[in-house]
């Protein structure tokens, strides 16, 4: 099942309010996810861990380099998913995945990405 393209504009627009309401808290979160994304990027552009279902990074094999980078995302992710859907009176579950259909949409050529049934395939 598709998530409907207003439902995520609406998940996003609370994102920023979200950002917005709560500075400190948001402005780390987001800091830390700016500083990670060149190393996420990198483990994606060689394979190694893709963009699932449910809106987070996941190991594709048995290598597991900076899993450290990748736990701390998730957490990350996590915190953001639970502060939208208090807000949006939904799941954390529910908003995760509405993030994973936008980020599948928008990931480049190349980089791993999980279909809602759970099948990886390459962009």
């Amino acid at each position: 099942m598709r998530t409907p393209k207003f439902l995520i504009a609406t998940i996003l627009a609370a994102l920023a309010v979200l950002l917005l309401a709560q500075a400190g808290l948001a402005d780390d979160i987001k800091g830390r996810m700016k500083a990670r994304l060149p190393v996420i990027n990198e483990l994606k552009a060689q394979g190694l861990i893709g963009e699932n279902n449910q809106g987070y990074l996941e190991f594709r094999g048995g290598q597991k380099p900076k899993a450290d980078v990748v736990q701390a995302e998730n957490a990350d992710r996590a915190a953001v998913y639970k502060a939208i859907a208090q807000r949006q009176n939904t799941t954390p579950e529910f908003v995760g995945q509405a993030r994973a259909a936008q980020i599948a949409e928008k990931e480049p050529g190349g980089f791993w990405v999980q279909d809602a049934g759970g099948a990886w395939k390459k962009k």
